[in-house]
């Protein structure tokens, strides 16, 4: 009965309430079943909320970016991309992909994420780099890119964390061993989840460079059209 609150998340997202307000409610829904006090429920919203205040680090980024953006940071991002002819939008995903896990196995969970990497900098080169051998793109395709950059993120980030012993998830999986008595190490799970992560890098891996495929056969009429003015241009030269 207590797992309820996790059929509370999964139709709440799926019905696309505001995210803070439906774990909310899990939470309290789930203190109820496990017949906790009103006041109980709340002490342990306000502990949790005290114990991760370093979220307010995370607030504080979004103004910053913000204004980046505000000041052509995702525009610049653009045509720096789109000057190099070797770039497309399944290599610069591959390679952040690639450098996300890697420093998420290390321990390094901060150094991307949605809101201050891939929304101004990495799905805007992915973009650039996209428009550079397509051309114009209509904004199905641009959501899609957006998506896939998104996706990106979320999959360097899941797999290569657990490699790292000191992360929670792995601490987790360690604590919930050991009361089912079970011996497990922190070490042993870190390994373990090396070819996990390698796995999943080469199937997305694939799966972008198939987007970049999907993306040539879609946009092939604009892509000799680019192809004919640049030749025209050195003819001209």
């Amino acid at each position: 009965m207590v797992l309820i609150g996790v059929a509370v998340v999964m139709v709440g997202f799926f019905i696309r309430l505001n995210p803070l307000l439906v774990v909310t409610i899990a939470g309290i829904v789930t203190g109820f079943l496990a017949h906790q006090s009103l006041y109980n429920i709340l002490t342990q919203f306000g502990t949790a909320f005290e114990t991760n205040r370093y979220m307010a680090i995370f607030i504080a980024t979004l103004p910053i970016i913000g204004l980046l953006e505000r000041f052509g940071l995702r525009e610049q991002a653009e045509r720096l991309i789109a000057k190099i002819r070797a770039a497309t939008t399944g290599r610069i995903l591959i390679l952040y992909m690639l450098l996300r896990e890697l420093t998420a196995a290390l321990g390094i969970t901060a150094i991307g994420g949605a809101a201050q990497t891939v929304r101004p900098l990495i799905a805007p080169m992915a973009e650039g780099a996209a428009e550079a051998r397509i051309g114009h793109m209509d904004e199905d395709t641009r959501q899609e890119i957006r998506a896939h950059s998104a996706a990106s993120d979320n999959i360097g980030l899941f797999f290569g964390e657990d490699i790292f012993i000191a992360v929670g998830a792995v601490l987790l999986m360690k604590g919930f061993f050991d009361q089912n008595h079970i011996h497990a190490t922190p070490i042993d799970m870190g390994l373990w989840a090396i070819p996990t992560a390698l796995a999943v890098f080469i199937l997305h891996s694939i799966r972008l460079i198939l987007f970049d495929k999907k993306l040539a056969r879609k946009f092939a009429s604009n892509i000799d059209q680019t192809s004919s003015t640049v030749h025209g241009k050195e003819v001209e030269l």
